[in-house]
Formats: structure tokens, C-alpha cells, sequence
């Protein structure tokens, strides 16, 4: 099975996929309520998991089995908090608009082996929560110290909750050749290796921020690129893929990076891909990623046009060597393309120094193009706009064939009224070949 899924999946087609040729078909799954969020004086929403902040097929599986894993846990943005609640950000987020509400801020991160049949139901036939070695849940609970920032976390009754240095904002999945797993997440950012029972083993961070994070529970090192660090707020590690083997890891960060500002972060279209080797963290290629202009996404334009911070990269799966399937979106609008590390230009040293200006994050295509650097050609495969179906805010993606691929919606646990959306993807002819 493995032998046949890397032949047949080494290669697109080198055009997108005919609207006509492609079919989406619902798959059922049960919704698996998590209770109400209540808020004091003001509504009450109710919860419900969300599973699909990314998605894995293993090809050593039988036929139909995806895995997924649900992110940080329900969470409200609080600029904007007083529409699902009834109440302001000064009573619910001590006035921080950057900051978060976490109406169970409890919540245990949890990894669903999903069986997909042939009827197009589904089913959830084994969860696996997230735990230290020492046993303790790994929730979503932000992390702050000197010289590290993330978001302040509120509860319902707007007071500050706790920070946990073991606290994940897990937006990417892969399943490993022994069982065990690779997570990216989004607050340091890191990469983190769990166990097969769902123990986080280590915690790979940037280079430089080791000591911040270190602690008696989880093993963390140092191994990631420094210049990763430089994640703006919420927008770090949303996409991991693995070589078959294990060996080679690709890690595309969600937007441009905050370098040497947020400024840069909010102009920038070039993002930056890694390939990386697992066992040493050994940088093996670094690479541009430039995102589409923000008002290419028809869908999301309709009512105004979008800021380009608007876009994100929010999936990627292995497609053969060098070769990967890259998910970019808004919030309606999804684009998924192919990329192939070997029409693009291998970045120097340089770019990797926070001293270097220009960054790589303030240049524009046609500086890009005079330096000498070539982005990654991107062969678009799918555009949601030109099928009926596809959900908004898809964030996982499980390639199964040569004709078909099953994504998911990422539902926010229900908190703005949204289930969960499973969809199965079928062309017409072998664009995944």
C-alpha cells in the first residue's frame, strides 16, 4: 500500500482541475458535544469538538482511515467578543484586543483516528489525549515570559487564567513510520514529537528560546531555525509534512514572519518554507513561498476587498520527494496548489540573519527576481470558488487517491454556530497522479 500511494501521488497534473470534472459529497459524522459555555449576563453558546484543524492519511492504514487533531481548544477573539457574548472586551478581556477568551480553558488536546466509508459516513474509533510525562492534560493555555510574548488568556468571568509553559495551539499533524506523531504548533512556534499513547516526548523550538520554555515535564531543545521566532502573534507553525521514511521534515509557516516588524508581516506576501532533517534539525533547504494577492479570493472579496494578512497557508501533505500539496485561504475562498522544491532558489545564510536588510519579508517580486531568488512555482490544482460544496475555513487535507482527497472544515468547536464538515473530493481524471 505504501509502495502504491508514493507512485501515484509523486506527480500532478500541470493544470487545475475542470469545475465539471470535480465532485464534493458530504460525509456524515456524529457531532460530539462538549456542553455550554455559559457567560454571566450574557448568552450562552453551545460547544462542540472540532477535529478538523488538520488531517493525515497513512498509507499503512486500512482503507478510509484518516487522523486529525483539534486545536488549542474553544477560544473567542476578543476584539469583537460582544457579538457571541453580550459582553465587551473590557469586561470579558480587560480591554486587550489582541487577547483571548477561553470558555474551558481546561480543554485536553486530543489526536481521532476517523474511519470514512464507502456510504460516506463517518466515525470517530479512537481519541487520544495529549498528556506530559507525568500525566498531566496538555491544554491551550498561551505562554508568557520575559522576552516572550503570546496572547493573555481570559475566562468567562474575564479573569486572567493561568499561563502553562506546556501549552499548545496545535494546527498540524503527521503520523510517523513507528505510530507516533509530529505536531506543529503556533505559540513558540515548535514542532512536537508525541508518543503513540498521545505523551509529548520533546519540544523542538527556535534556537534561542529553549531556556524559555524548558521545564521538569517535557524535554524541550532548541533545534528550529531562530528566525522562526519571529512568528507574528498566531500566525506560526500551520504546516508539517514527513517523508515516508521519517526522515525529512517540511514546515511551512502559516504568513510571512513579523521581520523586522509587523509591518513587514502585514505587507509581505513571502513566507517561508523549511525542509529540515528530523533527527538533527539540520536545515536542508529554505524556500519562498509567495501567497496569492489577496484579492484573488473571489469568495472573500465579495463584500470588501481583503488585506493581504488576510491570507494563510493553512495545510500540507507530502506528495513525493520535494513535492507537496499547499492549502491557501482566507476564510471562504481555499486554494490548493502544487509546489516542487526543485523549481525554486535555495536561500543563502543571509536571510536567516535578523541584521539583514532588506529582510526577505519586505522585498517585492520584482526585488526578489533581481536578487537572484526564485519563489516556488505553484500549479493550482483546485479553487473552491469554482465548485459547489466546499466548506468555509478548510484546514485539513488527506490525500487518499489518485482521484481523491477528503478535507475538513475547521469548526471553531461550534462557537459561531458551525459543525463539523467532512468532504469528499473527487476528479475526475488523476490530477493526483
Amino acid at each position: 500500500m505504501r509502495a502504491f500511494l508514493l507512485s501515484t501521488v509523486f506527480a500532478f497534473s500541470a493544470t487545475a482541475a475542470l469545475a465539471g470534472d470535480v465532485t464534493v459529497t458530504e460525509i456524515k459524522i456524529p457531532d460530539m458535544p462538549m456542553g455550554e459555555a455559559v457567560y454571566p449576563g450574557g448568552k450562552t453558546i453551545a460547544l462542540n469538538r472540532g477535529i478538523g484543524s488538520a488531517a493525515f492519511r497513512d498509507p499503512k492504514d486500512p482503507a478510509g482511515v484518516v487522523w486529525t487533531i483539534t486545536d488549542r481548544g474553544p477560544n473567542l477573539d476578543c476584539e469583537g467578543i460582544e457579538e457571541l457574548t453580550g459582553l465587551g472586551i473590557d469586561s470579558l478581556c480587560a480591554g486587550d484586543d489582541k487577547a483571548k477568551n477561553f470558555p474551558q480553558p481546561d480543554y485536553n488536546i486530543t489526536i481521532q483516528k476517523i474511519e470514512t466509508g464507502a456510504d460516506n459516513t463517518a466515525k470517530v474509533t479512537e481519541t487520544i489525549a495529549l498528556k506530559t510525562k507525568s500525566g498531566k492534560p496538555v491544554g491551550g493555555l498561551p505562554f508568557s515570559a520575559e522576552g516572550f510574548k503570546s496572547e493573555a488568556a481570559y475566562g468567562v468571568d474575564g479573569k486572567l487564567l493561568p499561563i502553562d509553559v506546556n501549552g499548545l495551539d496545535t494546527e498540524t499533524l503527521a503520523r510517523l513510520p513507528d505510530g507516533s506523531f509530529l505536531i506543529g504548533e503556533e505559540y513558540a512556534p515548535s514542532l512536537v514529537e508525541v508518543a503513540a499513547d498521545g505523551t509529548v516526548l520533546k519540544r523542538h523550538v527556535p534556537a534561542g528560546l529553549e531556556g524559555v520554555f524548558k521545564n521538569d515535564d517535557v524535554e524541550v531543545v532548541g533545534t528550529l531555525p531562530a528566525m522562526m521566532a519571529k512568528r507574528y502573534l498566531n500566525r506560526g507553525i500551520e504546516n508539517v509534512a514527513v517523508s515516508p521514511d521519517g526522515a525529512t521534515v517540511y514546515v511551512l509557516m502559516q504568513n510571512p514572519l513579523a521581520n523586522p516588524d509587523s509591518d513587514a508581516y502585514k505587507k509581505s506576501a513571502n513566507t517561508r518554507l523549511w525542509k529540515l532533517d528530523r533527527a538533527t534539525g539540520k536545515l536542508l533547504g529554505e524556500y519562498v513561498y509567495m501567497m496569492d494577492d489577496a484579492t484573488t479570493f473571489r469568495s472573500d472579496n465579495k463584500k470588501e476587498p481583503q488585506k493581504q494578512n488576510a491570507v494563510r497557508m493553512s495545510e500540507m501533505v507530502f506528495l513525493g520527494n520535494d513535492k507537496l500539496l499547499i492549502l491557501e485561504r482566507i476564510g471562504k475562498t481555499s486554494k490548493f496548489y502544487a509546489v516542487d522544491l526543485a523549481s525554486a532558489t535555495a536561500l543563502d545564510a543571509s536571510w536567516d540573519d535578523a541584521a539583514t536588510s532588506p529582510s526577505l519579508e519586505q522585498l517585492s517580486a520584482a526585488d526578489l527576481e533581481a536578487k537572484g531568488i526564485k519563489p516556488l512555482v505553484k500549479t493550482l490544482v483546485l479553487d473552491s470558488d469554482d465548485v459547489e460544496g466546499l466548506p468555509k475555513k478548510v484546514e485539513g487535507i488527506a490525500v487518499i487517491s489518485p482521484t481523491e482527497m477528503i478535507v475538513f472544515n475547521d469548526s471553531d468547536f461550534g462557537i459561531e454556530g458551525d459543525g463539523n464538515k467532512v468532504l469528499r473530493v473527487t476528479f475526475g481524471s488523476p490530477v493526483l497522479q
